[in-house]
């Protein structure tokens, strides 16, 4: 059953992380961490005006369903909007934890990771990059609505991830 989870695709996108390092003057920063594993996502991420992802980069120090997931967030993130990464993580909530279907259009080969469903340990260390991202997401929302002035670069609040 194992390796219904370690398969073929999810060790290659393990091995091709995009956007590795840390942005110099991110809009927030947001770190993951699975107590159960020990396995830790930061993010640093830029959001344009218009509302979407315009730079991005992460630092991934996680299993191989971290990683995997890590790999799948770093191809579609930059161009995407607030609304479409907070649905996406929801999205692969429901799909892990409630047998919900899997994320559909632009983040459709999310789907590599239904199998991992069967494996709640493992749930965490999957969600740790969409964790991060609505975290960072969330610092951004709450710095605009209070005045606050985007780009400084500070890394506020970790999340932590379980099971």
């Amino acid at each position: 059953m194992l390796d219904d989870i370690y398969n073929r695709r999810i060790l290659e996108l393990a091995a091709d992380i995009p956007h590795l390092g840390r942005l110099e003057r991110p809009d927030a920063s947001a770190t993951a961490h699975s107590r159960l594993c020990g396995s830790t996502v930061t993010v640093d991420v830029v959001l344009g005006a218009d509302g979407r992802v315009a730079d991005f980069a992460q630092e991934v120090r996680a299993c191989a369903l971290g990683q995997a997931s890590s790999s799948l967030m770093g191809r579609h993130v930059v161009g995407a909007t607030e609304n479409e990464l907070r649905g996406v993580r929801e999205a692969m909530r429901a799909m892990l934890k409630a047998n919900g279907p899997a994320p559909g259009g632009a983040w459709a080969d999310l789907a590599v990771l239904e199998p991992v469903r069967e494996f709640k340990a493992r749930h965490a260390s999957t969600l740790l990059t969409f964790d991060a991202v609505v975290d960072a997401l969330d610092q951004i929302a709450a710095k605009r609505r209070s005045g606050g002035e985007q780009g400084t670069g500070e890394q506020a609040t970790a999340a932590t991830a379980d099971a």
